[in-house]
């Protein structure tokens, strides 16, 4: 039996139109170069020693040449004459679990072998104590157990919450290192507290255990690299809520104010905690009510991404999706990530939309759902990700608006 009628399925849906967004180019040529350059100021030199065993924390979120990153701070460590390795700061990714957390890591280039040291990923914990309103903190026991840690994530806006501390640095240091149980246990506290409970923890952490620095990241609208900055311990505190003032900045969007039916063609975990960046199409929380977001009638997705290994955690934000997408989630990955976190906005971001043979299909389910009598106008719009915006896919009836915009649009 169709799903929908053959007069659904038969409408004239309008031409599509592929348009470059023009955004801001700035962009590091060589990281690995600046990661050098970093680690030979006296403030962070000074903390590497022979024979001292350092952590090198890194997280579960695809981020621009991380491997070099991560690369050429191991080779400065070991050219000091420092016995390195990795400990993976994922809090509840990777199912939680010690291969789930490699494979991450290996699909963004980083293995044992590509790096030449020791990859740590069992997820026993060490309590650090307790922060307001009865919240215990957690670290990784392989990074206490160092004689120092090492801190690399990008600095960037979070999904949910906002504050002086969101994607981060102090978050790495709290929700990443506290793997499962730690995540879950500031989860307690809720998302939407965040603002709060980041800058507690993470002041507990770096009191607590043996943070030396942290080297943050930060990306263009193109999601290259545009700044590389080290930190000390005593300076992060400091530094990353301006570092997030310029990452938010530098956040690229849709650039058009209303959507009927938005088209996403893979989501993931590597993309958003949410598969989907709300920074970028709102939907949820705080964030749908920012005003750089769209207005949006029905969202379509086509697929999960590959890096997401099944994990399918913000599904939920979707109308509609394809067989495709449900056939691949990996339910118990998905589920576990959802209740790790605590369901912040209720537990249906983790419910499956509907579900579509394919594109063709999905796009006349939504035009069905929103009762738009004259296809031909809808204005659709089909992004790759919310990752990669900058070229974009918008219907004929959207031609006009972005005529009208030359310093932002350009049709190709």
């Amino acid at each position: 039996m169709p799903i929908l009628l053959p007069e659904d399925m038969n409408v004239k849906l309008p031409e599509m139109i592929k348009v470059r967004q023009n955004f801001e180019k700035e962009n590091i040529e060589d990281v690995a170069a600046r990661v050098s350059e970093i680690l030979k100021e006296d403030k962070f030199s000074s903390l590497i020693h022979p024979g001292q065993k350092v952590a090198v924390a890194v997280g579960s979120r695809m981020i621009d040449r991380i491997q070099i990153i991560v690369k050429q701070v191991i080779t400065e460590l070991k050219n000091r004459g420092a016995e390195p390795y990795i400990v993976t700061a994922m809090g509840s990714h990777g199912g939680g679990t010690e291969e789930g957390c490699k494979q991450i890591l290996a699909d963004f280039g980083i293995t044992e072998d590509s790096v030449g040291v020791p990859i740590k990923a069992n997820v026993d914990v060490v309590k650090l104590g307790t922060i307001e309103g009865g919240i215990d903190v957690y670290t990784d026991k392989n990074s206490y157990d160092a004689d120092m840690t090492i801190l690399i994530n990008r600095i960037k806006p979070h999904t949910e919450f906002t504050g002086a501390y969101e994607s981060g640095i102090c978050k790495l240091s709290t929700i990443g290192l506290g793997r499962q149980k730690g995540c879950t246990s500031l989860h307690k506290g809720g998302t939407l507290n965040f603002d709060k409970i980041i800058p507690q923890a993470a002041k507990l952490v770096f009191e607590k255990s043996n943070v030396g620095f942290a080297i943050g990241i930060l990306e263009n609208s193109f999601d290259k690299v545009k700044m590389i900055e080290g930190m000390t311990k005593d300076e992060i505190m400091d530094r990353e809520p301006e570092l997030l003032k310029i990452a938010k900045a530098s956040m690229p969007s849709i650039g058009i104010p209303e959507i009927d039916v938005l088209i996403i063609e893979e989501i993931g975990k590597d993309i958003s905690g949410f598969g989907m960046d709300p920074n970028i199409v709102g939907l949820i929380g705080p964030k749908a009510d920012e005003p750089n977001v769209p207005k949006i009638g029905k969202v379509i997705v086509l697929r999960l991404s590959e890096k997401s290994h099944g994990n399918a955690c913000g599904i939920g934000l979707a109308d509609l999706t394809t067989r495709e997408v449900y056939d691949n989630i990996d339910f118990e990955s998905t589920y576990a990530n959802s209740f790790a976190c605590g369901g912040s906005f209720g537990y249906w971001t983790e419910y499956v939309p509907i579900v579509m043979s394919d594109e063709r299909e999905a796009i006349a389910g939504a035009i069905k759902m929103l009762n738009i009598t004259e296809p031909e106008k809808c204005k659709i719009v089909k992004i790759k990700s919310t990752l990669r915006l900058s070229e974009i896919q918008v219907s004929e009836p959207l031609r006009e608006y972005i005529e009208s915009k030359p310093e932002r649009f350009t049709i190709i």
